[in-house]
């Protein structure tokens, strides 16, 4: 064990912790002032599920060796054998129960980045149900498919340095799936972002705990972990530049909004590949993911006519996927020697596993997602009452309101 390298992952894990009170902030004040508390409690309420899930099952499924290709095994159900002595399969230098924290962060933020896709008509406990099945039956499978000793994508040889697909495709698909069920917003021409500040605050700290996020996934201080903090930030500010960019020419003004989700859409797009990749391909691949998931949030969903209210896939979706596809094309082992070369360095064959990665999560996330909620459906109202989404979810729901006049 080495006392540096688990004072750095203690840091790290604090830092990703901070995303999700982060996420709630960010999305808080993206939405009328009479949804801002309903909206966070959809993050903390993960906070509470998760971390519970994770220390009863939900770890042991995601990382136990013990079990095959698809899914961990039962034998570190309630951290037994999870310990201050590091693991060498995950952590040879930090305590084993360090890791499992980390891991558990991750866990939490990406369940609070699915409600992105449906604030505002959502009932609190079918979202209470829906996430505990999610955790265990999508997120802890396809967590031991990319990173779990035996699981499948990670025998293939895919990279995910810090959960393109574990975290963004699988939120953003999971939130776009809830955003269909769930049907359009009733009387929503006049929504309007109710305090930009929250949001630039929010923003602002999920930016400082990507560097938690993405720096940490290196569970060491070396050459890859500073590789991936300069690729982090640089292909953040070059999201910041793309998306405000075409916001510019398309519609004549750049938006403080827009200038915050370009940021966040170049972090999700560096995500997959800043351990692999050399700096200047974080910068074609922020300026990108800025680019395309601009198009997705003002195009594609109006082409397409589906009420993802946050864009949680529009940016986290298409951002990682973007990601994942450009691991493939500019990996290379100069920077990490237990990555892989990609298309630009010689071996196309990189290419065609990314894909596979992403096109398996897509689907199994799409279609595990769907039979969890319909299943919730059979028992339960899953969406609010109209008189409930036109007074707003605070005081409907919760009983508080934000703002006292």
């Amino acid at each position: 064990m080495q006392p540096a390298d688990s004072v750095f992952m203690f840091v790290a894990t604090a830092l990703v912790w901070i995303m999700t009170p982060a996420i709630a902030l960010f999305y808080g004040g993206m939405v009328k002032s009479k949804n801002v508390l309903s909206t966070a409690m959809y993050s903390f309420g993960s906070l509470a599920v998760v971390s519970v899930l994770w220390v009863l099952v939900g770890y042991s499924l995601a990382f136990s060796p013990s079990g095959n290709a698809i899914i961990g095994g039962l034998n570190w159900s309630g951290l037994h054998g999870v310990t201050f002595k590091p693991n060498a399969d995950y952590s040879a230098t930090i305590p084993h129960n360090l890791f499992m924290l980390f891991q558990m962060t991750f866990a939490i933020i990406t369940v609070a980045i699915i409600s992105g896709g449906f604030v505002g008509r959502m009932k609190f406990s079918a979202y209470l149900i829906f996430i505990t099945a999610w955790c265990l039956l999508v997120y802890s499978p396809v967590a031991h498919w990319v990173w779990g000793v035996g699981g499948w994508l990670r025998n293939l040889g895919t990279l995910d340095f810090a959960g393109g697909n574990v975290v963004h495709i699988s939120s953003g698909v999971a939130g776009l799936v809830l955003a269909i069920v769930l049907g359009k917003r009733k009387h929503s021409e006049a929504e309007v972002k109710h305090n930009l500040m929250l949001v630039l605050i929010g923003g602002s700290f999920l930016w400082l705990g990507w560097f938690g996020f993405n720096v940490g996934s290196a569970l060491t201080l070396n050459n890859v972990a500073m590789t991936a903090f300069v690729n982090t930030n640089t292909a953040a500010a070059c999201g910041m530049i793309g998306w405000t960019a075409v916001e510019w020419i398309t519609n004549k003004k750049p938006s403080l909004s827009g200038a915050i989700s370009g940021g966040v859409a170049g972090l999700v797009a560096i995500t997959p590949a800043c351990g692999f990749v050399e700096t200047y391909a974080s910068i074609i691949i922020g300026i990108v993911g800025g680019i395309v998931c601009f198009w997705a949030v003002t195009y594609l969903k109006t082409k397409l006519g589906y009420d993802d209210t946050l864009d949680a896939f529009g940016i986290h979706g298409i951002g990682g996927t973007w990601g994942g596809i450009a691991t493939g094309l500019f990996a290379t082992k100069a920077v990490n020697d237990a990555g892989a070369n990609g298309v630009f360095y010689g071996d196309p064959s990189l290419i065609l596993k990314q894909l596979t990665a992403i096109v398996a999560t897509y689907i199994f996330v799409a279609v595990v997602s769907y039979v969890i909620i319909k299943v919730i459906q059979l028992f339960m109202p899953i969406r609010v009452d109209e008189e409930a989404e036109i007074k707003g979810l605070d005081i409907t729901m919760h009983g508080e309101q934000a703002y006292i006049d």
